[in-house]
């Protein structure tokens, strides 16, 4: 089966969240299952693209209304990802410090589609499925099915992975003449609320719609920010498919970003070094309990608790425990917890930005992973935090409810159910009477540590899906 996954972000390629661990890890699994699989992403001025080699595979122009832009299709010479990746690149768009956050976002990612279609319009065959992720590439399943220039396609599956609903690419109906000519009595295909909202667009049209967890499914039938009937009508060709994480990246007994690799043989002394390593960085004492936080610092992580948990959690209990931050996000977030360092002195601190070799180390020294979001389609941290034998502390929502288990039902992790600083709080108090009794600790953490979250479970689910839709096809 040749399969195209086209993304805005692959790991290590460019990376803001999820998204690219997962179009980073899920082609590679596939691809060793014995299917052709193709990435296709934008031309980031990236570290990743400067120091790799490329081919230029083809060339082209695309017209966005009165624009024209001149492109090419870079392809990375020795597929040294375990998959063919692709970058087109758009000088006059691309090249760019960031991926995301330009007032021009909507031009960008059209403009990246309409160049990603033309050059596979181009090829000899059409690939069996496409793969489209999130509302950057959501014209792609209606460019393939009404555009005049793209015919072709028409018989050809596509499905849209949906890594966060709440983000749409809303914009309005006077910019319609950037996307390739159509017959007009298909325009109301386009419309949702009285604009055009790439996402709604992408699940009318795709022929399977897929989210990164079974509950995040169940969750925006209910609450999906104006989609939710859209969601409820297109269930019948709805799927949840739990994500993996790429145990290769993610192995505490390999990875070099470690002070000292371990194992579920001898994690207690392994998980201790790196714990003094980190201690040691941020000023921390390693023989208390360490909980730390990864991630963005927006509401929807649940961002804006951290500054009132971590004060009122290290009041409570006499700063006998430390809190360390590592994200970037809002602002006002920022400087909260950044001004608590003053305070809390040898108990406490932050890092504001992002570091993957900290983050690594991080997850290896932690004994608890806080996670109070109040989004979250599935979360990849805490099955990090499991692989490396720290415990999550998680709101039940979204993918957290389907990978953690609360230690009162026998489970691996400890969970609450509303995002507010007194049950991130209580959640912390019971995390410290966990680490108090050893022996339970001890079974917690080898629990999560044997959890079996790779992607060869995860590539069969997608493969089923797609040879569900290419069946329907050859049905029809």
């Amino acid at each position: 089966m040749e399969i195209f996954h086209i993304s805005a972000e692959c790991y290590p390629v460019a990376k803001v969240g999820g998204l690219a661990d997962v179009v980073g890890a899920l082609p590679k699994y596939q691809n060793n299952a014995g299917h052709q699989v193709r990435v296709v992403m934008p031309c980031y001025n990236t570290k990743f693209k400067n120091e790799n080699s490329f081919e230029c595979v083809h060339w082209g122009h695309v017209k966005l209304g009165d624009f024209n832009f001149a492109f090419n299709v870079l392809k990375e010479v020795t597929d040294k990802l375990g998959f063919e990746l692709y970058l087109i690149e758009i000088p006059d768009l691309f090249d760019r410090k960031d991926v995301y956050g330009y007032e021009d976002d909507i031009e960008r990612f059209l403009t990246f589609q309409i160049a990603t279609l033309d050059w596979i319009n181009g090829r000899n065959e059409l690939p069996d499925v496409i793969n489209c992720h999130d509302h950057h590439t959501g014209l792609i399943p209606f460019m393939m099915t009404y555009c005049y220039k793209y015919y072709k396609f028409k018989n050809t599956p596509s499905m849209i992975t949906i890594h966060n609903g709440l983000y749409q690419g809303q914009f309005g109906f006077d910019k319609l003449y950037y996307l390739p000519e159509f017959d007009l009595a298909h325009v109301r295909v386009l419309d949702w609320n009285n604009c055009i909202n790439s996402l709604a667009v992408a699940i009318k049209c795709a022929w399977a719609v897929t989210t990164v967890s079974p509950n995040y499914l169940n969750e925006i039938n209910i609450s999906a920010k104006g989609l939710e009937s859209l969601f409820n009508m297109v269930r019948y060709k709805s799927r949840g498919i739990l994500n993996g994480i790429d145990v290769e990246v993610w192995d505490p007994a390999h990875d070099k970003m470690l002070e000292k690799n371990y194992s579920t043989a001898d994690y207690k002394a392994g998980k201790q070094a790196n714990k003094v390593k980190l201690c040691t960085l941020f000023n921390l004492d390693p023989t208390k309990p360490l909980f730390s936080f990864i991630g963005r610092l927006l509401e929807e992580k649940g961002g804006d608790l951290l500054p009132g948990s971590s004060a009122q959690a290290l009041q409570e209990n006499y700063q006998q425990i430390n809190i360390l931050i590592l994200g970037s996000g809002d602002t006002e977030i920022e400087n909260q917890l950044n001004s608590l360092r003053q305070n809390f002195e040898g108990n406490y601190n932050t890092f504001i930005g992002y570091n993957e070799e900290l983050a690594h180390l991080i997850y290896a020294a932690s004994d608890f992973i806080l996670m109070p979001s109040r989004v979250e389609p599935c979360g990849l941290n805490q099955m990090y935090a499991l692989r490396y034998g720290t415990i999550p502390i998680v709101r039940r929502t979204g993918g957290l409810k389907d990978t953690v288990i609360d230690i009162g039902d026998n489970g691996n992790g400890i969970c609450h159910n509303q995002s507010t600083i007194s049950d991130v709080c209580y959640s912390i108090q019971r995390a410290v009477q966990l680490y108090e009794d050893k022996e339970q600790l001890d079974s917690v953490r080898l629990k999560g540590m044997n959890t079996d979250h790779s992607w060869e479970r995860v590539c069969q689910e997608y493969i089923e899906t797609y040879q569900l839709i290419i069946n329907n096809k050859n049905e029809n």
